[in-house]
């Protein structure tokens, strides 16, 4: 849904990012030759602002997506804004358009951040200018599920990254790649798709937009950030939050067979918070795990989902409060 205004700074190559401005939202306008659109120059950004009781707005650990647009930057040879950039252009990007930061318990303002490759290029090379552009839209649950457990596919035939690749950063061009494996999965009945490690199709990797956690007793298993995956900042702090909880969490290599002997499964991102698998299937084979009241997942759900609301103490320093 459009909202009133997006942020919009720019530079070249040769310079940083200094101070952008707020302009009203709509088009932008792109050479033909622009480097994002030739060779795929871009990376992008989400987070969410949330509206408390009282009426303040908040932000949920804002910097850990300018690093992360940062060590992505570095990988795709970009110009990036730094933290304290990134952080105040969210800020007034949530001010400008804070009529449409939903009331609390009725969604939250989706913010997504863009670095592009805006100059001319035509040989393969980096863009010469870099733009970078912050946009809005209220929204609710990512699944059309809702709240209603997910069913996952695993997939065989397509891989969403490989070693030495890209896969841990959050570049654009990672993303149209899962379409495919998607719409597929979709058809039949699906929610999403679990990828499998490319190298041996034995380990979980994640899923196309979030990422991947198996638990049994009080043991909570998620994939290693090795290269592949995406360190997402929901599945960092559900590993905090997680251990501060009692629970022994680890990172590292999880494989199918772990996968279908756990107890629970489910899935972190900024998009779709802390979300219950209700059931995966694996070479023709569904494999269904607990969900609903009482559960680790729901647990960690509202745990993580009271401090972003600032409903429970926030003990960590992880929310902004916006003036």
């Amino acid at each position: 849904m459009p909202t009133d205004f997006m942020y919009i700074n720019k530079c070249s190559s040769a310079q940083n990012f200094g101070q952008g401005q707020l302009s009203p939202y709509g088009h932008i306008q792109l050479s033909p030759s622009a480097g994002v659109l030739n060779y795929g120059q871009g990376l992008f950004e989400g987070t969410k602002a949330y509206r408390k009781e009282n009426g303040k707005l908040l932000l949920f650990r804002p910097e850990q997506n300018a690093i992360r647009m940062q060590n992505g930057a570095e990988r795709m040879c970009m110009i990036s804004p730094s933290i304290d950039h990134f952080v105040d252009a969210l800020k007034q990007t949530v001010l400008a358009n804070k009529r449409w930061v939903p009331p609390p318990g009725k969604g939250s303002l989706y913010l997504r951040p863009l670095l592009l490759g805006t100059g001319p290029v035509l040989g393969l090379a980096p863009s010469p200018e870099y733009t970078f552009l912050i946009y809005a839209s209220p929204v609710r649950n990512y699944f059309k599920e809702g709240s209603a457990p997910l069913n996952l596919f695993v997939e065989e035939d397509y891989d969403r990254a490989s070693r030495r690749g890209t896969g841990s950063v959050k570049t654009i061009s990672n993303y149209a790649p899962v379409l495919m494996a998607q719409i597929r999965a979709k058809s039949r009945g699906f929610s999403d798709v679990l990828y499998l490690d490319s190298a041996t199709k034995k380990n979980l990797e994640e899923v196309s937009s979030c990422n991947i956690f198996i638990a049994k007793d009080k043991y909570i298993l998620t994939p290693a950030t090795n290269g592949t995956i995406l360190a997402g900042i929901t599945r960092k702090s559900v590993i905090e939050i997680a251990r501060d909880h009692g629970y022994q969490v680890e990172e590292r290599a999880v494989t199918v067979d772990e996968l279908i002997e756990a107890d629970e499964v489910f899935c972190t991102g900024t998009a779709v918070g802390v979300a219950p698998v209700g059931s995966v299937t694996y070479q023709d084979k569904r494999v269904e795990y607990i969900t609903g009241s009482g559960t680790i997942c729901q647990e960690l759900n509202s745990t993580l989902l009271g401090i972003q609301t600032g409903i429970i103490e926030d003990k960590n320093g992880w929310v902004i409060e916006i003036n």
